[in-house]
């Protein structure tokens, strides 16, 4: 008869201590270190472009500028006779809510009849075409004659003028255009024919001399297309049609 026989396993909780473990472990937990500082950096590189990305995204896709009326006004010669044509617009020009500071030497303002198509700078703008002939980098009034009586002028600039400007940034010299600031933009769309009838008043405005023309021809029923392009933010667009007749008015509200 065969004893029984009982067979038990020794527990033993004792793990095994070597060099040998010890050099696996101390490389794990380094090259668990190397793997979790290149993910840190990573991803602060990965954050820092991303925040780059959107803010210059907003800025393409927000509309800084903001056309908020737009007037024409005809040539005289001081007397009773007035052009047939809108000799000049005046653009009144503001920002839109939370738009950053907008460098109105670098916007770029495209306008056509439909026939006739311009791309003007800032008269003060020495970079694209050199800076206007006649340009005062402290007085309005002078850069606008300027721009009305100086040969191409009316084809390469356009002048400003400030509204508004609580804060005292904006001049001729350093036109830059804050939050809350508004201002008028003069174009010259003198036409050929007021040119040839040596018309030299724009409104209460002597120029002292026979305004230039610009080629345009605003005669009634054309149709207007203006495009403000900043350095950076959506182009701000005014269309519109000039009215079937002028009347006796000097001034013509087109826009909008």
């Amino acid at each position: 008869m065969k004893a029984n026989r009982s067979f038990n396993l020794k527990k033993n909780t004792r793990a095994q201590v070597g060099i040998g473990t010890l050099i696996i472990f101390i490389a794990m937990v380094l090259v668990a270190a190397v793997a979790a500082a290149v993910l840190i950096q990573t991803s602060g590189i990965l954050q820092q472009k991303a925040q780059s990305t959107g803010k210059q995204s907003t800025q393409e896709v927000s509309s800084n500028l903001m056309i908020k009326n737009i007037e024409g006004v005809r040539s005289t010669d001081g007397a009773s006779n007035t052009s047939a044509t809108i000799d000049m617009l005046k653009l009144s020009v503001g920002l839109n809510v939370g738009s950053s500071p907008v460098d109105v030497n670098q916007v770029v303002i495209s306008i056509t009849d439909g026939t006739i198509a311009h791309n003007l700078v800032y008269a003060g703008n020495s970079k694209t075409y050199g800076q206007m002939t006649g340009f005062d980098d402290a007085d309005a009034t002078v850069n606008l004659k300027a721009l009305l009586t100086t040969s191409a002028a009316p084809t390469k600039y356009y002048s400003v003028d400030r509204i508004r400007d609580e804060d005292q940034s904006f001049s001729q010299a350093n036109p830059v255009m804050n939050t809350g600031d508004l201002i008028i933009v003069y174009l010259a769309t003198t036409s050929a024919a007021a040119n040839s009838a040596a018309y030299d008043y724009m409104g209460s405005l002597d120029a002292n001399a026979t305004l230039v023309s610009s080629q345009l021809n605003l005669v009634p029923r054309t149709m207007v297309n203006i495009v403000m392009t900043p350095e950076s933010g959506a182009a701000t667009i005014a269309e519109f049609v000039t009215p079937s007749s002028y009347g006796v008015k000097e001034t013509v509200q087109l826009y909008p």
